[in-house]
């Protein structure tokens, strides 16, 4: 089975409303709320593609409490950590431009970091765990890193979708799958990457530290994937961007869903990239519907 961890979730209130005017009376034109981070949404358009997985990570309150179950609702297996504070409100408001407000999250004891440790330990070489999103500031930098520990130790395959030093320390644990963004991908380097043909060179030192296979988007520009074997190179799909919110999550889920039913590395990157795109152009996250409706726009060479 496939098991997503959030370790930091979130409900996600998005406002949309046509300026902001600092200091006076603001009314908002519409708003809407869903259980939200990384892992959850990779998580949630699994479910949309059929794929079966278990969210895991830590939740607490009543926001805690809708984000489960949220979850539930949607036929989405849950095995969180409960922990006593509130779990993190983020709102993302939507006028000519987008804003996100983002709170810290709650204290997590090491007794409870124990407690998902002990869950992550029971996955056997029949699971895959994917790792996304932030650390919580009460967890050790190294959380991520004691976590792949223990995949390893068991042979669990997993996938990590994070950033700078996380996603650096946890490469010599050959991690199945990493994503980094051009953005991403250059800070690590210290170089500028704006396309495809640039980032293969350091696809190439991602594969050196331990990385097993490497997709790098770059946004309207196109998408490269490495690993020992190939390099393919991506166009992307033109359309109108609604939101950049959890684009890069339905890349991962829908790599992994069709590699699941295919064990195609190019036919699950070209739908991973039909995938992000289709998030990209909806409110919300991808439907199977769409991303199958921009399958003929993605050229891979």
């Amino acid at each position: 089975m496939i098991y997503t961890l959030t370790l930091n979730p979130s409900v996600d209130y998005i406002i949309e409303l046509q300026e902001v005017d600092l200091g006076a009376l603001n009314r908002i034109e519409t708003t809407s709320k869903f259980a939200g981070g990384k892992g959850i949404n990779v998580s949630r358009v699994l479910k949309r593609m059929g794929v079966t997985s278990k969210a895991l990570g830590f939740i607490g309150g009543f926001t805690g409490n809708y984000i489960n179950n949220q979850l539930l609702e949607e036929s989405i297996e849950t095995d969180f950590v409960a922990v006593e504070e509130d779990t993190r409100i983020n709102v993302k408001m939507k006028t000519d431009t987008e804003t996100e407000l983002n709170a810290s999250g709650p204290f997590i004891s090491e007794e409870k970091f124990q407690e998902l440790k002990n869950k992550i330990s029971a996955l056997t070489s029949e699971d895959l765990l994917v790792l996304a999103g932030s650390v919580p500031s009460t967890l050790p930098k190294t959380t991520y890193e004691e976590l792949v520990k223990i995949c390893q130790s068991n042979n669990v395959s997993f996938v990590v979708d994070a950033e700078g030093e996380l996603l650096k320390a946890v490469l010599p644990y050959q991690p199945f799958l990493i994503k980094p963004n051009h953005h991403e991908l250059g800070e690590l380097f210290g170089v500028t990457i704006n396309t495809p043909d640039e980032a293969v060179p350091y696809g190439k030192k991602l594969l050196e530290m331990g990385a097993q296979n490497v997709i790098v988007s770059l946004a309207g520009n196109g998408a490269m994937f490495i690993n020992q074997h190939d390099v393919f190179i991506s166009t992307v799909p033109k359309g109108q961007v609604q939101s950049s919110v959890g684009a890069g999550d339905s890349m991962v889920a829908g790599f992994l869903a069709k590699y699941q039913e295919t064990q195609d590395m190019k036919e699950a990157f070209r739908y991973s990239i039909a995938s992000g795109s289709a998030t990209a152009f909806s409110i919300g996250l991808c439907t199977k519907e769409k991303v199958e409706a921009l399958l003929p726009q993605v050229v891979i060479q």
